[in-house]
């Protein structure tokens, strides 16, 4: 292929793309997050995914202590406090202004959180909100106030302090890969430079697209003038380069992975909407793909669309279906797949993940089943490396900002805690990227002590008691604690493995059970009784007299 004929394949404000299993992936070109890791002494990865149209967080995290007030915002949609497609109670041992219920179709989110794996940010935003999807997108892209223009984004920024010598030294052994990919056609303003010009290349598929870049050479100009055109022409002439550099490893990488065979990632919402087939799974399975073929890409940006639901956001017969039920099903399934699908790979350790939209929408529902643009939003993170629980409160609905949620966090504070505390990214890096200011204002979202602040969270909420009396004569009273609706299994051993009774066997609702069992007939000796239910997996010692 020609020159001239590369040139036609570049779309406008689009960057270097190629498509690996049918999904575009973007190549986050000169100065962006190629550079994210190449002074980097850690193996950890960032999975963004961007919730595009403005989620509407009220019916995603339903604050339970203001139900009524709820209600009455948004009679036509609001999720039922009962019944089989009531709300999730996320977690009854927090304080009663935290406490909240997810979206029916949530249930993905709610068991990764009962794992200690995921976390809820509430009422994210910035101040004096726009509600213009370009303009706020921009303005969180950028990472500025409500009145900053940049034509940098502020992961942009950062990664041009932190890699300045790039693309002259990379790819190299250390860092083979393109160290960031964006899922999709173009690269998005978080990742530009100042001087950045986004191009974009498209293929089918790996061998696709190593074909394509193996035929778009040709000879380059003699000279390029020094004007605009020319630093444009230089520019497209570097992602071409770049590009060429790239596509062998891409389709190693590719094909040297695999996924989990025993992990299915939903294809499909399984109820009726008109969004039912889960744009996020291909694009998550494909990451933890390319990570498990040896891929040390940093940093990854996933995308799914139609949070814009200004009409039909439910059904009018059932508010708990619809087409934003239907997304909120493909985040929450897609994410605890993706996140089986690592720990099946061994890659569980390196990988966090984070949902963010240009804002949430307001409290009240409107005539046609749906909601308008608002103000702030939650934001969800996901992986082992989190530390679960819910930062920030219920928002208070009877003092709201003309219909809008109000903001209790400053979106830079969760992008400032994830590069600096995940990331790992130094103090110097942040007055780069402008979010120096932020430095002191950080989230308590990461634990150096994941292993045991995951056990400990577990243990608060999934608990299994000493019997009572034991040693035991005759009857005995076993008891347990569960933070979620779960299948409870509670059985009988002796010590050498044979399971002698079983004392529970089914679906078990929240809180504390209590049952006594009459013990009479057992031989004395030394017995074990084990619980499984849900995250929880305990055994404790029986003597009986």
């Amino acid at each position: 292929m020609k020159r001239r004929g590369f040139l036609k394949k570049i779309p406008v404000a689009a960057t270097a793309s190629v498509v690996l299993n049918g999904l575009s992936v973007g190549l986050l070109a000169k100065g962006q997050l190629q550079q994210v890791a190449a002074t980097s002494t850690n193996d950890k990865v960032l999975v963004l995914i961007q919730l595009h149209g403005g989620n509407d967080g009220l019916n995603a995290v339903i604050p339970i202590d203001q139900y009524a007030q709820y209600f009455n915002l948004r009679p036509n949609i609001a999720i039922p406090d009962n019944g089989s497609r009531g709300y999730i109670p996320l977690d009854s041992t927090l304080d009663v202004a935290d406490q909240v219920g997810l979206h029916p179709d949530m249930v993905g989110t709610k068991t990764l959180y009962d794992q200690g794996k995921a976390a809820i940010v509430q009422g994210v935003s910035y101040e004096n909100h726009n509600g213009s999807h370009f303009r706020s997108r921009d303005i969180m892209f950028m990472g500025g106030d409500y009145d900053d223009y940049m034509g940098s984004g502020w992961m942009g920024r950062y990664l041009d302090y932190c890699f300045p010598n790039y693309p002259d030294a990379y790819p190299s052994n250390e860092m083979p890969d393109p160290l960031g990919l964006e899922i999709g056609t173009t690269v998005s303003l978080a990742f530009h430079r100042d001087n950045g010009i986004p191009v974009a290349v498209a293929a089918n598929d790996p061998e696709g697209f190593f074909d394509l870049i193996n035929s778009t050479g040709g000879l380059p100009p003699e000279s390029v003038i020094d004007t605009h055109y020319g630093k444009e022409l230089q520019w497209i002439m570097d992602i071409e380069a770049n590009s060429n550099q790239y596509a062998d490893r891409l389709k190693e990488v590719f094909d040297n992975g695999s996924n989990t065979p025993s992990v299915t990632y939903p294809e499909t919402y399984p109820l009726s909407a008109n969004r039912l087939n889960n744009p996020l799974s291909p694009q998550l399975k494909l990451i933890a793909r390319m990570l498990s073929g040896g891929s040390k890409t940093k940093i990854f940006l996933a995308r799914i669309g139609g949070f814009d639901t200004h009409g039909n956001q439910v059904e009018s017969y059932d508010p708990t279906l619809g087409n934003h039920a239907a997304l909120l099903y493909h985040i929450s399934a897609a994410v605890e797949a993706f996140q089986k699908d690592l720990q099946g790979l061994g890659l569980e350790d390196r990988v966090v993940a984070a949902t963010f939209s240009e804002f949430g929408r307001r409290a009240t529902s409107n005539a046609s089943y749906g909601t308008d643009h608002g103000n702030a939003q939650p934001m969800f993170v996901y992986g082992k490396a989190v530390k679960p629980g819910i930062i920030g409160t219920n928002p208070d609905l009877l003092n709201l900002d003309g219909n809008n949620i109000p903001m209790q966090i400053d979106y830079r504070q969760v992008f400032t805690t994830i590069l600096s505390d995940w990331m790992e990214a130094s103090d110097e890096a942040m007055v780069q990227t402008l979010f120096d200011g932020f430095l002191d204002k950080k989230l308590d979202l990461f634990s150096n002590l994941i292993t045991s602040t995951r056990d400990d969270f577990i243990a608060k909420r999934f608990k299994l008691n000493s019997i009572y009396p034991n040693p035991v004569l005759d009857r005995t009273t076993f008891s347990y604690y569960i933070n979620t609706p779960v299948r409870v299994d509670l059985e009988l051993f002796d010590t050498g493995g044979r399971k002698i009774r079983s004392l529970v066997s089914g679906q078990q609702t929240v809180g504390e059970h209590s049952l006594t069992f009459d013990l009479s007939d057992l031989k004395p000796g030394t017995y074990v009784y084990r619980i499984k239910a849900g995250p929880l997996n305990a055994a404790k010692k029986l003597i009986k007299i």
